[in-house]
């Protein structure tokens, strides 16, 4: 379909947002989608734009794509994610949207990643032209599932992810769109950055205000328009499908699928399905008042994953979909198994002592939080991290064993010193030993109350945790055992305390989410499809993923590089040559977590004749006695002259350690 290029939407304050539309064929005004992201349509987003947005003008919709103020071409500047100043903006696009001769009238949200959490955000606001939302890869929980914690435990995604957004908060508009302007905008963007966004994030340590903002949890009853959820079971974010059946009270339906971050038509590992079919019958449900009975499918359709030899790349998971009628669902029961002394079974057993002291590198075999299949980025064999850990296994299983839903794990311990950070991993270990990750969880002690306001712990002082594992739908097949691994150390997954913690495990147990029958047939999601991607000339092709792992026999120390690309690619359709590119180095020693270091490297590149704009940051992370400690460099380039730069050096204590919290 073809797209207009720019539109402008002006705000009530006089913000002009730049958008671009593809129309349906055929005349007359048309139900709209609204994406609204920061994500640049004239280019970084360009690429995902041209899969998706052309099918929903083929199925009948105006599909329009909005840069959030302060990003693309639209005016203004921005600082942070999910605010109420994006909510507003949104609100407003929404009723101009509605108000256009192309329009119908109704509008529907669509997202991925950050459009997938605002999708719910604006929801929650009511406008009353939205209609119905569908959100991919996204959370209702920003402290519990998101980038930046886990468990109360800091992710060193909170770093990368931190450090892709301090380069992509202030890159210049297009001076093809705007003009002359757009060195001016440029300028005025960078100066607004007050601080570098991985150390606002570090600085909410406890799930305060700051993270119930945007957290649509917070009170579910504020959405009522019909919600698709739709996830990867390699993705980070796919708890929230869950949580997103059980607690909306309108319309709602989850489809789970083996891929990463990506939408499910391009989604890999495979099998994907036909996401852009799915929407339009979505959106055609309850934005065209057409009665194709979606709503009476099953609820929750889930790709339920076979175990097979783990590997840090995947083109398709094996398995099959199944689906459930409801979620919760009666067709899914907990069955209980109790820790003994190096065992896992049906029966309570007495108190014990399990000791486990992890060296600082269990964790090597993690994988990313969140994968996009790009490269190796997933969870290999689990059998070096293993053998950091305290595990206890089943016997070998006499039947197949299908987990759908959230599994939960009850710990009774002590610790010998005032922080620790506890990883447990759900592994399916075959009769010739390979040991495949099923899901996992992870604890910050400080937390062990609750997420509110963390606290240190009593050296010696026995305590008890509950720690949620992710939401996995697996079959174990007969003969496996099931292995649960405690450890206390998870790099570079996390970023180490700088101490090297005991555990004492003297009780607990697993609750396993077990299905029990076959349920409703799965629906036919079809085959995946998309139209044809953007026509670019590569540069450098993407990737992401764990390429070199280093170990240094003297020292110790262990080093993982990451690669980061989003690519460097020439757009045909702009004339503009892109750079996205990116790398991470973590490194730690086996026995001091206390030398752990994170550093990410970002460079956004923008040419074009004779335009030529470089931006390039750089952050370190490092760990203090009680605090973590950021240093952030940012530099931008205009023909090869820096005409910006600024450096800062940010503390913050890490969760319990302020002082205020005993």
């Amino acid at each position: 379909m073809p797209a207009e290029e720019t539109l402008w939407i002006v705000l009530k304050d006089g913000c002009r947002l730049a958008a671009r539309l593809w129309l349906p064929e055929g005349e007359g005004p048309a139900p709209a989608v609204l994406e609204y992201l920061p994500y640049r349509r004239r280019d970084r987003h360009r690429g995902d734009d041209a899969i998706l947005h052309p099918g929903l003008a083929a199925a009948g919709y105006a599909a329009i794509r909005v840069d959030m103020r302060g990003s693309g071409d639209s005016d203004g500047t921005m600082d942070d994610e999910y605010t109420p100043q994006e909510w507003a903006d949104a609100n407003e696009v929404i009723a101009w949207i509605a108000a256009q001769h192309w329009c119908s009238g109704a509008v529907g949200l669509i997202g991925l990643s950050w459009s997938a959490f605002n999708a719910l955000q604006i929801a929650a606001t009511r406008p009353p032209a939205l209609k119905a939302i569908v959100t991919t890869c996204g959370s209702d929980d920003r402290f519990a599932d998101d980038m930046h914690y886990m468990g109360g435990a800091l992710l060193n995604d909170n770093l990368q992810y931190g450090s892709t957004l301090f380069t992509w908060l202030a890159p210049p508009p297009d001076p093809e769109i705007v003009g002359e302007r757009w060195r001016a905008m440029w300028l005025d963007r960078m100066n607004a950055i007050s601080e570098p966004p991985a150390a606002r994030w570090m600085r909410h340590a406890d799930r305060d205000a700051y993270w119930q903002s945007g957290s649509v949890c917070e009170d579910y009853a504020r959405i009522e328009v019909p919600v698709l959820a739709v996830g990867g079971w390699a993705d980070g974010y796919t708890n929230a499908v869950h949580r997103l059946l059980s607690h909306l009270s309108g319309p709602r339906k989850g489809v789970i699928g083996p891929g990463g971050h990506a939408y499910s038509h391009v989604a890999t590992p495979g099998p994907g399905f036909d996401f852009i079919g799915l929407a339009a019958r979505w959106f055609d449900r309850w934005m065209k008042g057409v009665d194709n009975g979606v709503e009476a499918e099953p609820m929750l359709t889930a790709w339920m994953q076979d175990y097979e030899p783990p590997r840090p790349q995947y083109e398709r998971r094996a398995g099959c979909w199944v689906a459930e009628a409801h979620w919760p669902s009666a067709n899914v029961e907990t069955r209980t198994f109790n820790l003994a002394a190096d065992a896992l079974r049906a029966e309570a057993g007495a108190r014990f002592a399990a000791s486990v002291k992890s060296p600082a590198t269990v964790g090597l075999a993690s994988g990313e939080w969140c994968p996009y299949g790009w490269g190796p980025d997933m969870p290999g064999d689990q059998r070096e991290d293993d053998a950091g850990s305290a595990c206890f296994d089943t016997a070998p299983l006499d039947e197949p064993l299908a987990i759908l839903g959230r599994p939960e794990v009850k710990l009774v311990l002590t610790v010998d010193g005032p922080e620790a950070v506890l990883a447990l991993r759900l592994n399916a270990v075959a009769p010739e030993g390979t040991s495949a990750r099923v899901t996992y969880g992870l604890i910050n002690l400080a937390h062990r109350d609750g997420f509110a306001h963390g606290k240190p712990l009593v050296p010696g002082s026995r305590i008890e945790v509950r720690v949620p594992l992710k939401v996995t739908g697996y079959r174990v097949p007969a003969g496996h055992r099931l292995r649960l691994a405690v450890s206390t150390q998870y790099w570079p997954l996390t970023m180490p305390l700088p101490v090297v913690a005991t555990a004492t495990i003297e009780q607990g147990s697993l609750a396993l989410p077990v299905r029990r029958g076959e349920g409703p047939g799965a629906p036919d999601l079809g085959a995946p499809w998309s139209p044809p991607p953007l026509e670019t000339d590569v540069i450098e092709a993407p990737a992401r993923g764990r390429l070199v792992i280093t170990h240094e026999v003297a020292t110790g120390r262990a080093t993982v590089e990451v690669v980061r690309n989003l690519g460097a690619i020439r757009i045909r359709e702009t004339g503009l040559e892109l750079r996205a590119l990116g790398s991470e180095t973590y490194s730690t020693v086996r026995d001091d977590p206390g030398e752990a270091s994170s550093f990410a490297f970002r460079k956004a590149e923008f040419i074009r004749g004779d335009w030529q704009a470089r931006i390039e940051t750089r952050s370190m992370l490092t760990a203090t006695a009680t605090g973590w400690r950021l240093h952030a460099e940012y530099d931008a380039y205009d023909h090869g002259e820096r005409i910006f730069a600024r450096e800062w050096t940010i503390e913050t204590p890490r969760a319990g350690m302020s002082g205020d919290g005993v």
